[in-house]
């Protein structure tokens, strides 16, 4: 087994793909997987669903390689990483000069979201990896780890891994971690154990990782959804980048992170797209220069598949102080001498910058037959719908008007909530000024102005919105008691108004947050708690595919 390994370690690198530099379109090499869609049966869907941030503790686990999603080795330090290491291009520590290197790449996940057992690290280099946590070293070969993943007693994993001995001639990179088992070619969203369950066509994980890539759970989960949001898994918020050369590209270390560093790449995003048959939803980063959007744009065009569509919306939320961005609006706005006002000036030069962002999308298009052209704006605030889609007339250059009707009750009354009949009385009780009477109601009052100007109402976010922002630990009340509502079979039910109660109101693509991801104090926003979780124990998943099954997509153009 390891000598078979080291040959083909050899061969074979992390993803098959090269970059260019600055200032010219990244090329790619053709991935090693079949070519085309995946995935056909989303095509009259009418869900989108939004992906998770990039991190050692995303419960979607979307990528096969664990390594993808862990923690850079620099920003492990003081705890993992030690002594003065210095790092290559990518972020692989290039001299550990007397110290050491440490990444944890799961943390704090529930034993079931991947498979226990003995899982593959390939290496390059000369050096010594360290196991710890949840993982046992049973095997060694240089370039070749064999370890042992068992979550334990707890039922949590955690895993870390650290560099103790690396040549700075030939030092330690291009680690990847890879799972036992595999898929049958004709069916890429189901792991199987061996060989034996695929009648000769069966492609190891270990030997194929360059051309799987993504999580066979995670694609068998994202199937049904016609749309990917990718502003989290993007690193859209609080985005650092500026320039093209500041992106996220396939050849770094990791894409985990913390915000403004960690990201899938844009390579990525389009790939997982083609295979799902998916139409990307792109949110392009706040401060991206015309060059940045114009390479972005040509990329996509050049590599995404005919049949689908860009969605484009420049960043997230703007209008949202709690971000970095929602400032950046208002300073530009106000440099520009937008309005007196600085709310107002930051909604006119998200308007203004976002139609920029289209022009160029148009110019490497070529037109915007093929792009879907998005401005968003907060449910509840009719006000700033107006400014933005009448500056300049910005709606004559749009295709849709995004919100995020979320039903909740209310953020006060929140934090009062002590028993699951509360969270739901919050949600159901027309009194609350989110309830869903009343936020339905939000978006019958947006639908009357997108179509004064001629526009489709999409949901760029949307779903339950139980979550306490004041809470400082997952067991502080009320957080038990949002989460037990978000197991409870009644949400199933709520989920079934809003849904219908979406398209009887004139919505059209409704896109879910989120993907799978454990319930904490930030709030349970995950349609499962975790990838592999049973679907008869995730009542929002129930409601969302009982959705997609009885209603097909009801809005002109939107059957592929």
């Amino acid at each position: 087994m390891l000598a078979k390994l080291s040959k083909w370690m050899i061969m074979s690198g992390v993803l098959s793909l090269s970059l260019t530099g600055c200032g010219t379109t990244p090329s790619t090499t053709s991935f090693a997987g079949a070519k085309g869609a995946l995935s056909t049966g989303n095509s009259a869907s009418p869900l989108g669903m939004n992906t998770n941030e990039v991190m050692e503790s995303d419960a979607s686990m979307p990528f096969l390689d664990l390594m993808r999603a862990a923690m850079p080795f620099a920003e492990a330090s003081p705890w993992l990483t030690k002594g003065n290491v210095t790092y290559d291009v990518n972020g692989w520590p290039a001299n550990l000069n007397g110290g050491q290197a440490g990444t944890r790449f799961l943390s704090n996940l529930p034993a079931a979201v991947i498979p226990g057992g003995t899982y593959t690290v390939l290496y390059d280099g000369e050096g010594d990896i360290q196991y710890m946590n949840d993982v046992t070293l049973t095997e060694h070969k240089p370039g070749v780890d064999l370890i042992n993943l068992d979550a334990g007693s707890d039922g949590i994993l955690n895993a870390s891994l650290l560099i103790t001995r690396s040549n700075p001639q030939n030092y330690v990179r291009n680690i990847r971690i890879l799972p036992p088992g595999g898929i049958c070619a004709s069916n890429p969203f189901q792991r199987v154990a061996s060989a034996a369950a695929c009648g000769g066509s069966y492609q190891s994980f270990v030997e194929n990782a360059n051309s799987i890539i993504f999580n066979p759970d995670f694609m068998n989960f994202m199937k049904d959804f016609r749309s990917i949001r990718f502003m989290n898994f993007s690193g859209v918020t609080r985005s650092t980048e500026r320039a093209w050369s500041d992106r996220h590209t396939p050849s770094k270390a990791v894409w985990g992170g913390k915000e403004g560093s960690r990201g899938a790449p844009l390579e990525i995003q389009v790939e997982l797209a083609n295979r799902l048959n998916a139409d990307p939803w792109f949110t392009i980063p706040h401060a991206a220069d015309d060059n940045y959007v114009r390479e972005f744009a040509t990329y996509v065009k050049q590599h995404l598949n005919s049949n689908l569509k860009p969605h484009i919306e420049y960043s997230n939320e703007t209008w949202n102080t709690i971000f970095s961005q929602g400032g950046y609006m208002i300073d530009m706005g106000m440099r520009l001498g937008l309005d007196t006002n600085a709310a107002r000036a930051g909604y006119r030069y998200y308007s203004q910058r976002s139609v920029e962002i289209f022009n160029i999308w148009e110019s490497v298009y070529g037109g915007s037959q093929r792009l879907v052209r998005i401005l968003s704006g907060w449910t509840v605030n009719d006000k700033l719908t107006e400014v933005v889609l009448t500056h300049k007339d910005a709606y004559k250059h749009a295709d849709a008007f995004a919100i995020g009707p979320y039903v909740f009750g209310g953020h006060a009354e929140i934090r009062d909530v002590r028993s699951v009949d509360q969270a739901f009385d919050l949600m159901n009780n027309p009194v609350y000024r989110h309830s869903l009477e009343k936020e339905l109601g939000y978006v019958r009052m947006q639908k009357a102005i997108t179509d004064k100007y001629g526009l489709q109402l999409v949901a760029y976010e949307a779903g339950q919105g139980l979550a306490d922002f004041k809470t400082k630990t997952d067991d502080e009340m009320p957080n038990p008691m949002l989460f037990a509502a978000n197991r409870d079979p009644r949400m199933r039910d709520v989920y079934a108004r809003l849904l219908s109660g979406w398209k009887a109101e004139g919505g059209t693509l409704f896109m879910h947050y989120t993907a799978p991801r454990m319930f904490t104090k930030h709030g349970p926003w995950g349609t499962k708690e975790y990838i592999t979780q049973p679907t008869s124990q995730a009542p929002k998943y129930q409601a969302l595919l009982d959705f997609i099954r009885s209603t097909p997509c009801w809005w002109d153009g939107c059957k592929r």
